[in-house]
């Protein structure tokens, strides 16, 4: 590879691999598909980034901007590259972009509303480091003019510091604070602050997603959209939309015990999040591929919520570890059973499982050691419930 003009590297190609780095410094111009897109991109972008959450809060979005009428391109790290189809977007349209780490890396552009749901450590096996990571995700808002608008959690110190690189508006969200100012989850409702001022927006049940995780996500939309729907509109979107497969997915109940695939989970902040969602007691299924993460905070919350912990692939010692020593220290009980395969999770998690408890398959792990990706797990995952 030498005298490029123009290289466009892949999301899993990082702009620091050295043979870009050397081109670069011949003249080449190293960019991305999604960056050319935003550069030429003839309509307002809605982009969204973090470690939890990207793909839900993105169709949430999109789903809430086609009902109200707009042609809306959703792409970036989910559906076909948008590049491909520059020509169909029309200065009216939205485009709503989830944004990956790698994609953002490098990137000089940002689109005209950003989100960030939150950052936790995550694919520590590609980045260098922790501050890489970081700093790849700040992107999404850098390059913002006072024009640009800002949606981040104040419940996550990461992004709260955020605001103060901010070049435009701020909107904040939080389930732990009551703000002045942005969207709050104070207990089964969602509000909008204004001035100290807090309305009622949502009722939670009223809501077929679930778990605080997703009460958060729903609040950034609602900023996101806030100056281009009308929020009833909004709302009923909302209140119907069912949420994105191999997420807290529903499979199917089993004498009295219900299953539910979130293999999307594969980071232990994404599990505890999963875990969170229930009230009930749940057999979980944990494990898969390593990305160098820390899994002691997902101790304790195993140890609350869990009954029954069946762990395969190559982080099940790092998470039977991290969960012993918990245990010892509080002296608690819980059922630890090691398999080989997923198939022989479900089979021992089916033996376990007690009517009114939940089995959760939330890997707090990426994929590749057994499966191709994400959507193989959980699709063999459900393929496996539903055969029984």
């Amino acid at each position: 590879m030498h005298n490029f003009d123009l290289i466009l590297r892949s999301p899993s190609c990082l702009p620091t691999v050295p043979e870009l780095e050397k081109e670069e410094e011949k003249g080449a111009i190293v960019t991305t598909e999604v960056e050319l897109l935003m550069k030429m991109c003839p309509c307002q972008v809605i982009g969204i980034t973090g470690s939890d959450g990207k793909t839900t809060t993105t169709t949430l979005i999109s789903e809430i901007l086609k009902n109200a009428g707009y042609n809306c391109h959703v792409g970036g790290n989910i559906g076909t590259p948008l590049f491909t189809k520059l020509n169909q977007i029309l200065p009216d349209d939205k485009v709503v972009l989830e944004l990956s780490s790698f994609q953002l890396m490098g990137m000089e552009i940002s689109p005209d509303i950003s989100v960030i749901t939150n950052i936790t450590p995550n694919h520590l096996n590609v980045h260098k480091d922790y501050e890489e990571y970081i700093e790849a995700k700040k992107n999404i808002f850098k390059f913002q003019n006072r024009d640009g608008i800002l949606i981040l959690n104040h419940d996550n110190e990461i992004t709260r510091n955020c605001a103060s690189e901010a070049k435009g508006k701020v909107i904040f969200f939080s389930s732990k604070e009551k703000l002045d100012n942005g969207y709050i989850v104070d207990g089964d409702v969602i509000k909008e602050c204004d001035d100290k001022l807090r309305k009622h927006v949502l009722n939670t049940k009223e809501v077929t997603i679930r778990g605080i995780h997703n009460y958060e996500n729903i609040c950034s939309c609602l900023a996101a959209t806030k100056t281009l729907v009308d929020q009833t509109q909004a709302i009923e979107v909302i209140k119907k939309f069912p949420g994105v497969e191999h997420r807290i997915e529903f499979v199917k109940e089993i004498n009295g015990v219900k299953w539910y695939n979130d293999s999307a989970s594969s980071t232990p902040s994404r599990t505890i999040s999963g875990l969170n969602a229930f009230h009930e007691e749940i057999v979980l299924i944990a494990g898969g591929a390593d990305k160098n993460l820390d899994y002691t905070p997902i101790a304790k919350p195993i140890l609350d919520k869990v009954k029954t912990l069946i762990l395969m692939g190559q982080t099940s010692g790092k998470i039977f570890d991290s969960v012993k020593e918990e245990q010892e220290k509080e002296n608690a009980e819980i059922n630890i059973y090691m398999v080989n395969s997923l198939s022989q999770a479900v089979i021992l998690a089916k033996r376990y499982a007690k009517p009114n408890q939940v089995v959760l398959f939330s890997p707090a792990s990426t994929s590749f050691d057994m499966f191709k990706n994400m959507y193989d797990r959980g699709n063999q995952f459900k393929e496996i419930v539903n055969k029984m």
